[in-house]
């Protein structure tokens, strides 16, 4: 496997560092495809073999490619404080159906600074009852923080649950001015 897939996709890769840890930023020609949590090496490994078994080429370390330096860019920017949004191309190809539905709806209808609950999010969508449906597309989201997954809570006033640990979510919820910062 080389870095161009069959249909002569390329994947570059890059890792930020953030105050929730470092992200690996997975990008195609179409967009960023892909947000990686605690990319540690082990962790940045496995999640480039998925990637290359996915997408059927080898992702290349390219922090320099035009989409990754401005995915970098927009990300220390977030977490400085100084962006509340992301304005980078998507690439969707790592989820589908079901869950795409859900994941463009909360991308493009819950913004910075507030959330919604599961059962909202899956009436939204046309499935009132699918608040459970909702959780499981939370948790296959591809593109964490920049499709903002972690705005997404229980009824009843509860954090819920989130791929990069509940330290993660509490942390960008309250980055966002939804919660408290910790005290330590």
């Amino acid at each position: 496997m080389d870095s161009h897939g069959q249909d002569g996709r390329r994947v570059g890769w890059a890792v930020v560092d953030t105050d929730i840890g470092p992200l690996l930023l997975a990008a195609t020609r179409e967009g960023l495809v892909n947000v990686v949590f605690h990319a540690t090496d082990e962790v940045r490994d496995g999640a480039l073999g998925r990637l290359a078994s996915r997408l059927g080429t080898e992702p290349a370390e390219e922090p320099g490619s035009p989409l990754l330096a401005e995915a970098i860019r927009q990300v220390e920017a977030y977490f400085a404080g100084e962006r509340r949004d992301f304005d980078l191309p998507l690439d969707w190809s790592l989820v589908s159906g079901f869950h795409r539905e859900v994941l463009g709806e909360l991308a493009t209808t819950v913004p910075y600074g507030t959330v919604v609950g599961y059962g909202t999010l899956a009436g939204r969508v046309g499935r009132p009852e699918g608040a459970q449906a909702v959780g499981a597309a939370m948790g296959a989201n591809p593109l964490p923080v920049v499709v903002p997954c972690h705005r997404v809570v229980e009824r009843d006033g509860g954090i819920g649950g989130f791929g990069g640990g509940l330290e993660a979510k509490r942390r960008l919820l309250a980055l966002e001015g939804v919660l408290p910062e910790p005290l330590f």
